[in-house]
């Protein structure tokens, strides 16, 4: 198997995982939602955000990947409430008084405005810890090399399969959901 191949079916199977995982604790419809705008826009920040990352990786693996769903709630939140301005956001835009290290409490209290002490944000920094923990063991049963170019691109599908899902558990939050549209016949 080529490693395209190999990284495409890595991520699908993360992504399904964190799929059911959510719907199993109703963070989630078994539907994963997204636009184009929200998907686009983790190219723009993505460089640097897993430059922050893997240096967590060896001490703290499941944040390295983890504060990419705070991210991706962060967006969604902005692409609902608006656009224009949450797009032309650089990165560190998104930082917290310390950086990446705070990062998660900061996103959540101050962009999308949960106290941090509310059932909401703990439910919320709850199924984010577990969804993080699942993408770091599906990682490892994998059995790549260390620092090797496969854990590096492993790595960054990764990532961004959490921030995809830390997008959906923010727009289902606000209420998007798919709907079937029967179109009539011409």
């Amino acid at each position: 198997m080529e490693l395209n191949e190999y990284l495409d079916c890595f991520e699908n199977k993360l992504q399904q995982t964190l799929l059911r995982l959510c719907t199993n604790y109703k963070f989630l419809d078994g539907t994963l939602l997204a636009t184009d705008d929200i998907d686009e826009y983790w190219q723009t920040i993505a460089p640097e955000y897993i430059a922050d990352a893997v240096t967590q990786v060896q001490d703290y693996p499941t944040v390295s990947v983890a504060w990419a769903s705070y991210i991706g709630m962060a967006v969604a939140y902005g692409w609902d409430i608006d656009w224009n301005t949450i797009s032309k956001a650089k990165y560190k835009d998104f930082y917290g008084e310390q950086g990446f290290d705070d990062m998660d409490e900061h996103l959540v209290r101050d962009v999308v405005g949960l106290p941090l002490e509310s059932n909401d944000a703990r439910d919320i920094e709850e199924i984010i810890r577990r969804c993080g923990e699942t993408t770091v063991d599906l990682i490892r049963r994998e059995q790549i090399e260390p620092q090797s170019a496969t854990a590096y691109h492993v790595f960054t599908r990764a990532v961004k399969v959490m921030y995809r899902t830390g997008a959906a558990i923010q727009l289902k939050r606000m209420g998007y959901k798919f709907e079937k549209v029967n179109i009539g016949d011409c």
